[in-house]
């Protein structure tokens, strides 16, 4: 999702929130918490935006997603209308915490794409001293099996700039598939990049989910 669906400039309303640990499948009331190996998935809070703030605006990790905010303040208003629009039921937006913290250091996001979570579209960004860590791969799987089991998501889209080799590299090893180049498709700094198109249908994802969890077969001679 490197076309970030939020625009600064359509929206001007900031919104003081505090939400508390949700721990519920209703996530239009409020996003539940997940847990993996290394992360902790959790809502958006408003006191997320300094840290935010200071990972995602570096120039290596906005150089292949939409401007992001540049200020504190346009953080918090990003995180005041991702909670208007996940209780409006068309976009989730997690923030990534280590296990043991409770500082964001990234965000995932996934939105709908048509009247339903039918078809939906993810994306992420994860401050670059966590890259090579394990964290996008851990953090990717909580967000892929809560858009399949919990938002009923059938075709999970993402794409990513053809030069955009780390991107690339991190939805195939969740399992996407390339399906297409989009020529010339996103514009970045002035100049109009290629993408790449990617899915992962519900039942790619149900297949992979099984063979990780599937016991090995003993075999006795």
């Amino acid at each position: 999702m490197e076309k970030m669906p939020y625009r600064v400039e359509l929206d001007t309303a900031l919104v003081s929130t505090s939400i508390e640990e949700v721990a519920t499948s209703d996530w239009q009331q409020g996003l539940p918490t997940l847990r993996g190996h290394q992360v902790v998935l959790r809502e958006l809070r408003a006191s997320d935006a300094a840290s935010l703030c200071a990972l995602l605006t570096t120039e290596e990790v906005a150089r292949f997603i939409s401007p992001p905010p540049t200020t504190v303040e346009g953080f918090e208003k990003f995180i005041a209308w991702t909670l208007r629009q996940r209780t409006a039921g068309a976009y989730v937006c997690f923030a990534v915490t280590l296990r043991g913290f409770d500082t964001a250091i990234g965000i995932f996001q996934v939105r709908n794409l048509g009247s339903t979570f039918d078809t939906a579209e993810w994306g992420f960004a994860i401050g670059s001293p966590f890259w090579g860590t394990g964290v996008f791969e851990d953090g990717a799987e909580l967000v892929l099996d809560f858009a399949f089991e919990t938002l009923g998501v059938h075709r999970l889209e993402a794409r990513a700039a053809v030069k955009n080799g780390r991107g690339n590299g991190a939805l195939l090893k969740m399992g996407a598939v390339q399906e297409c180049v989009l020529r010339q498709s996103f514009q970045k700094d002035g100049a109009y990049l290629d993408q790449v198109l990617y899915a992962i249908l519900d039942t790619d994802w149900g297949g992979r989910r099984a063979a990780i969890t599937e016991p090995a077969t003993v075999r006795i001679h």
